[in-house]
This record gives C-alpha cells, sequence and structure tokens, in this order.
C-alpha cells in the first residue's frame, strides 16, 4: 500500500492542528455554528440525526492492520463501539461527540489517516475493485493511478465547491468489481494492441432521483494524460452545472442535457489546458512519477509464487462452502483473496465491532502481509492468503463472526444506515435488512437459490446502491410513515449482472412489515419460473417484472388493498 512520505504526514497532522484550532474557536463562541459547518464538512465531520458522525477515507478500500487497530480503538474509546464501513470504501462513526472530534482527527493523523472530503461539493475517495493488485483478471493494477488521482484532487484549488459531490471509480480487471457506469466518472484501464495503457473513460453515471448510466467520451486515453482530462470534464461541469438546484446538480444532469455539446467542450477544454495553460503539460503524468508511487504497490516481500493446491481435496462441507463463496482467485500461484463476512444476523450490513476490526488486524498480520481491503460491498477482504494457510484463515474466521459462506447471495446485502442513523433518510434500513437476513438463514436454501445481489438505501439519495440491485429496496416517506418501493433488474455492471442498468419498480410502495414477506415471494417466483441453471438476474431479464408482481401484492397486509397508494 501507499507509504506516505515526511510531507504526505506533516500535511494531514497540520490538517488535524487545523480543524483543533477551529473546534476550539467554535466552543468558545468565536467562530459560529454557521462559519464552522463548512469547516467540520471538508473534514468529514456531520451532525446527524441523533449525534455527530465522522466518515473516515479508506482510498481506494486499501488499508493495514495497524490502521484498522487504530480505527478500533476510536470505535472503542470515543464512539458506542463499533464501525460502519459503506459502498465508498470509507469508514464511518455514529456516536463520537463533537467536542471529542479533534482528538479522533489527531488519531487518525498518527496513523496516515483523514476525513478530508469525505464529505461536500467537491472530489470524494476515490474507490475500487476491491481486489486490486491481486485479481487473476487483472489487465493493469489500478492502484498507483488510483493514488495519483487521491493526491492530484485533494484540496485541488480549483475543484473545492463544485455545484454537487464528484466521485470517480476505477478498475483495472476484465470485470467490473467497482461499479464505474455508476459514476460521476468511471475508469476503466486496458491495453491497446500495442501493450500500451491507457483509459476507458465514462462520464455521466450516477443515482439518486435520476438514475442515469455513465456514456463513453473517451475510448482510449493514454495514461499520462489522465489528470489533464479529469481536469478538463471537471471544469466544464464547475462552469455549466446548475447551483441553482441541488437536485439538478449533478455532472449527470449536463451530461444528458447537453450530449455532445458536453462532449466537444470538455475535449476543446482539454485541448485548450494542452495549448494555454501556464503549466499546462507539467500535468500530464511523468513515467518517473508514476513509478514513484507504483513502487509502493509492488508484491509483497513474503509472497513467493509456490505451486497452487487442490484446496477442495477433504474439505467437510461447511469449510467446502467458505471455500465457494469466500475464497477468490489469485494472480500469483499459491494464493488466494479471502473476504470476511461483514453480513451476519445480529449486525447490520457493513458493521465491525472494535473486537471484529482487532481480530481481523490480527488476521491480516497473521496471514495477510499486514494489508486489508474495503470491498464495494461492504465486506473486508484479505489479499495475500497463502492456499496453505486457507483452513486456519477459516477456523480464525469462524471464531470471530466473518466465516458466513454467503458472498453473492441474498444476505450478503448492501445497505446504508437509514433512518436510525441519517438526517436525510424517509425510512430505516438496517431493520429491514434485519428481517431479511433472520428469514433466510439456511445455507441450504441460499445456496439454492443462488446469486442475488440486494441493495437497501433509506432515501432517494441512494447510498445503498438500491437502483443496480437485482433486488433493490427504498425507503419513501408517505405522511410520516415508512414505506418501500421494491424494483428488479437492476445491475452495478459485474459479469454476473451484465450492462449497467437500473431496476424498475414493482408497484405501489409496501409498508416495513410487508418488506421480507415481499423479498420471499419474488424469490419463491424466481424459483418456480427459472430454467435449470438460471440464475436469478437471468430469469427476470427472461420473463420481465410482471410475474413477479402479483405474488408480491398478495403478500400486503396494511398496504392490501385499499391502502396501497403510495
Amino acid at each position: 500500500m501507499y507509504a506516505y512520505t515526511d510531507f504526505d504526514r506533516q500535511f494531514v497532522r497540520a490538517r488535524a492542528a487545523q480543524f483543533r484550532d477551529q473546534l476550539e474557536r467554535n466552543i468558545a463562541g468565536t467562530l459560529s455554528d454557521d462559519e464552522f459547518r463548512p469547516l467540520r464538512l471538508q473534514n468529514g465531520w456531520y451532525v446527524q440525526r441523533h449525534a455527530p458522525m465522522l466518515r473516515v477515507a479508506v482510498p481506494y478500500g486499501v488499508m493495514s492492520s495497524h490502521q484498522l487497530r487504530q480505527l478500533a480503538k476510536i470505535a472503542r474509546e470515543y464512539d458506542r463501539g463499533y464501525g460502519h464501513f459503506t459502498t465508498r470504501q470509507n469508514l464511518q462513526y455514529n456516536w463520537i461527540p463533537l467536542v471529542k472530534s479533534a482528538d479522533v482527527m489527531d488519531l487518525l493523523a498518527e496513523v496516515d489517516m483523514h476525513g478530508i472530503q469525505t464529505s461536500g461539493n467537491c472530489i470524494r475517495n476515490i474507490t475500487s475493485d476491491g481486489l486490486a493488485g491481486v485479481a487473476a483478471d487483472e489487465i493493469v493494477d489500478p492502484r498507483p493511478y488510483a493514488e495519483v488521482l487521491r493526491q492530484w484532487s485533494t484540496l485541488h484549488p480549483e475543484f473545492a465547491f463544485l455545484p454537487r459531490k464528484f466521485k470517480i471509480a476505477i478498475s483495472g480487471a476484465t470485470e467490473d468489481r467497482a461499479a464505474i457506469a455508476w459514476h460521476d466518472i468511471g475508469l476503466q484501464l486496458k491495453k491497446n494492441e500495442a501493450g500500451e495503457v491507457g483509459f476507458q473513460v465514462l462520464v455521466g453515471g450516477g443515482m439518486g432521483r435520476t438514475p442515469i448510466i455513465g456514456q463513453e467520451i473517451h475510448a482510449f486515453l493514454p495514461w499520462q494524460q489522465i489528470l489533464v482530462y479529469i481536469e478538463a470534464i471537471v471544469r466544464v461541469y464547475n462552469r455549466y452545472g446548475r447551483r441553482d438546484n441541488a437536485y439538478k446538480a449533478r455532472i449527470k444532469i449536463l451530461v444528458k442535457a447537453e450530449g455532445q455539446k458536453f462532449f466537444d467542450a470538455v475535449n476543446e477544454e482539454f485541448r485548450l489546458i494542452l495549448a494555454d495553460d501556464a503549466g499546462g503539460h507539467e500535468h500530464l503524468i511523468p513515467q518517473a512519477e508514476l513509478d514513484r508511487v507504483a513502487a509502493s504497490f509492488v508484491v509483497p516481500a513474503g509472497v513467493k509464487a509456490v505451486p497452487a493446491i487442490d484446496i477442495f481435496a477433504g474439505a467437510s462441507p461447511a469449510y467446502k462452502r467458505w471455500l465457494e463463496r469466500n475464497v477468490h482467485n489469485h494472480r500469483v500461484s499459491g494464493y488466494r483473496g479471502v473476504t470476511l463476512s461483514l453480513k451476519r444476523v445480529g449486525l447490520p450490513p457493513g458493521d465491525a465491532t472494535d473486537a471484529q476490526m482487532e481480530a481481523a488486524a490480527a488476521l491480516s498480520d497473521q496471514f495477510s502481509q499486514s494489508e486489508l481491503r474495503v470491498t464495494h460491498d461492504q465486506n473486508l477482504l484479505l489479499p495475500w492468503v497463502r492456499e496453505a494457510d486457507l483452513a486456519a484463515v477459516f477456523e480464525a474466521a469462524k471464531a470471530n463472526g466473518f466465516a458466513t459462506p454467503n458472498i453473492g447471495h441474498l444476505t450478503d446485502m448492501i445497505a446504508c444506515p437509514g433512518g436510525d442513523f441519517c438526517a436525510l433518510a424517509n425510512a430505516r434500513s438496517i431493520p429491514i435488512a434485519g428481517e431479511i437476513t433472520e428469514r433466510f438463514q439456511d445455507l441450504d436454501e441460499l445456496y439454492d437459490i443462488g446469486d442475488i445481489d440486494l441493495h437497501i438505501s433509506g432515501c432517494i439519495n441512494s447510498c445503498g446502491h438500491h437502483h443496480s440491485g437485482h433486488i433493490g429496496i427504498l425507503g419513501v416517506d408517505k405522511d410520516g410513515k415508512e414505506w418501500y418501493q421494491v424494483s428488479l433488474g437492476g445491475s452495478d455492471g459485474s459479469t454476473l449482472s451484465g450492462k449497467s442498468q437500473a431496476g424498475k419498480v414493482i408497484g405501489p410502495s409496501f409498508a416495513a412489515d410487508e418488506v421480507s414477506e415481499v423479498i420471499e415471494s419474488i424469490v419463491e417466483t424466481y424459483r418456480l419460473e427459472r430454467a435449470a441453471g438460471e440464475r436469478f438476474i437471468d430469469t427476470v431479464r427472461r420473463i420481465g417484472i410482471e410475474p413477479f408482481k402479483a405474488p408480491a401484492n398478495a403478500r400486503r397486509t396494511s398496504t392490501a388493498p385499499a391502502h396501497a397508494t403510495a
């Protein structure tokens, strides 16, 4: 992972000291709450429904065991003993008193972490594939490029106050595990016939009230030019993006409205930066700079390719299921990536207690070169596990609640914190997730059902990515009550799901106490309608959503039939 330089470390610690000064002046009354608000937001501090919330950046999802232990310490000593990992590969705390916030920022800075640009109308945490650098299908390791982008975009003076927040995702594998088409800018690393590295650039993707898939603006941009090209995109957005209406301020609205005019404006801006800007060519990435950054992303010294073994030989049924679902192919012979599932009964999806964070850090030290990943699906991942150690990892994962063999199954769901914490949410996500998890605990049933992406959002801001779920659940408010829309057929762009697209709503909203019944009816319909070996998303694509509507509506109780108007 990227090794902070003295400059990096001084920068983060100076930022923490600056925040302490701002907090102290706010507490003393010399800096008003209105003046302090944008300053705390720039460091990841929100005031949510019940308490402050801190969002900690985990750039492109990579962190060390040392950092995770510090996050556990913060959870234990300043929060209520847990943290929440998000789809943007961040960690959120929900209960830290604001008067203690500067102390927490100092603790983060001690381990080269911060909350800079995890909030506000700026370029947010850049995300990537949880298997970046180890994936068997990887074309180009995206981590060095993601790190260059992180350094370039952090506190970029021209892009600190954009019309709205701005999200970038980057993938370097044949399979898109970063949902790049759902981002403001999506970057796919490629190689041409000459072996040269470049980017396919997508622009204008996003969820929210208007789900839109990103469009290709460049098929193959030489990697050296990526900073200049993104600068051109964001400049055009900064210049023409709407600031009069927050619901129409995202770049996706501008791209959809202007189409080719937007593309032409970006390409002209790109030309002008290189032709006319003072120092424009200095934003081309030199090979030496990429090499400097890439030196942090080599295979760890302790990893040596060895002959692969048959990991299934003699495996018990429980161990075999775990190997099938939680263990992933690796580019280094004799190694695997291992997902530590954060989806289990009793805790919300993506949550980890301080004890579990400590346990995951210990597993990383013992089995994975002291490195972990936060995945887009809100799990943790050990990227450097020897095949010979898999059985020991399985036993340790079981002992610490990480071994649920459900990766890719219905209970491996994505969910935002929802109305239990978020001030923007219209409805709670956590109880819905909990009821569905409880209902589908039979592993034999889960394996028969097969792969399903279930995504839950507590409001239209779509932090739970409900639009891209094979089954999507959206919390809505009607007359002060919680209701839930259910959609089918969404895709995040992965190989299983196919081309990125938004799901379609199956009908009027359901009451909270009906949702798990509705999900069960959808699953039952799939099991009745599927062809031999056919996965859920393929059945939905083949027969459409109509056959699912009547069985779902038959599960209505409090909304049947006169109440079904939401």
